[in-house]
């Protein structure tokens, strides 16, 4: 550790009378406390044309000590735009946008501790949210906010369908995520008794599947599950309990006897790529939106843009990526 001290006013007052006076380097250093080499330089590094000032040298002092402080990341307006943009428009997390920018080696980076803290410092906030009293302005863009869970005692209140598979039977290709076309299948509900988005997410990928079903119902579900995966690599289907899935057998049989795996009841992590896709998915469409307003093609653009957005689990590469094996540039 260093115990250095700056040089102060007094002490290069004194220095500027005893260097008028021609006393040596020497004795100068030895009146004021400090080595030989402090006052050589300061007197090299303050000086002009020889002459030093004790009033110029602590002002010159004062603009090198506040300009020698790191720079903050985000003062950069390229890099401050490309990460706003990508949080507040596209809705990538503060380790996407990092994880991203380093993978693709650009010029520019930031971590994603630099980016929390900005948001949290407010200064993705616009005039109106500060405006505000008791807005919370851009943190309220961050996942999980105010999200609920069920409580320990919660009744299942759903009826029970028959099962083909246990999760416990699912080959080990699907459990590793060695291979792509092992899917999870869940729904996202709008307006209550309104149409449903029918979710499928490739365990290896994370790639998204979607597509609307007029209502949450098994014959709907199942029409839009077989057309889904009509042409897609599919060799395990991990839904969860509900209802809407009743109709699984006619599933798996229109799409070459595909097996369904079953979780145990109240596990939803025995699905959380599905789970966590859906919590993303949520973002553009949240709970009580008229899905009968949403055309098919902004629910496509909406996936697309979930496929295209970067994920720790892969290395900060995109679903897009590692389900067609090609790169793409994104920054």
């Amino acid at each position: 550790m260093s115990h250095y001290k700056h040089l102060t006013p007094s002490e290069r007052e004194k220095i500027y009378l005893l260097y008028a006076q021609n006393y040596s380097l020497s004795f100068i250093a030895n009146s004021i406390g400090r080595n030989k080499s402090t006052v050589s330089r300061e007197l090299t590094r303050n000086s002009n044309k020889d002459r030093y000032s004790p009033s110029a040298a602590q002002a010159a002092y004062a603009r090198r000590r506040k300009q020698c402080k790191p720079q903050l990341k985000l003062s950069d307006p390229a890099l401050y735009e490309y990460v706003r943009d990508r949080f507040l428009k596209h809705q990538w997390s503060p380790e996407q946008i990092a994880g991203r920018l380093s993978l693709e080696n650009t010029d520019q980076s930031v971590s994603y501790a630099t980016i929390y803290r900005a948001i949290y410092a407010g200064i993705f906030d616009t005039k109106e949210q500060r405006a505000s009293h008791g807005n919370r302005g851009a943190i309220r863009q961050l996942r999980h906010r105010g999200k609920t869970r069920q409580t320990k005692d919660h009744l299942e209140k759903r009826g029970k369908i028959p099962i083909s598979h246990a999760i416990a039977d699912r080959p080990a290709e699907a459990n590793t995520r060695c291979r792509l076309g092992d899917w999870e299948a869940d729904t996202v509900i709008g307006k209550k008794a309104g149409p449903c988005l029918v979710t499928l997410a490739d365990r290896k990928s994370r790639f998204l599947l979607s597509q609307k079903a007029e209502k949450k119902a098994s014959v709907e579900v199942r029409d839009t599950m077989i057309q889904c995966l009509t042409g897609q690599p599919c060799f395990s289907i991990t839904p969860d309990r509900g209802k809407e899935f009743a109709r699984h057998g006619e599933v798996s049989e229109a799409l070459n006897q595909v097996p369904f795996y079953f979780p145990l009841p109240h596990h939803p992590w025995q699905r959380e790529t599905n789970e966590n896709t859906n919590g993303l998915l949520r973002e553009y469409f949240p709970k009580g939106i008229d899905l009968r307003k949403v055309t098919d093609s902004s629910i496509q653009n909406k996936v697309d843009e979930l496929n295209k957005r970067p994920r720790k689990c892969l290395g900060f590469k995109t679903p897009y990526e590692i389900y067609y094996s090609i790169t793409l540039h994104l920054t």
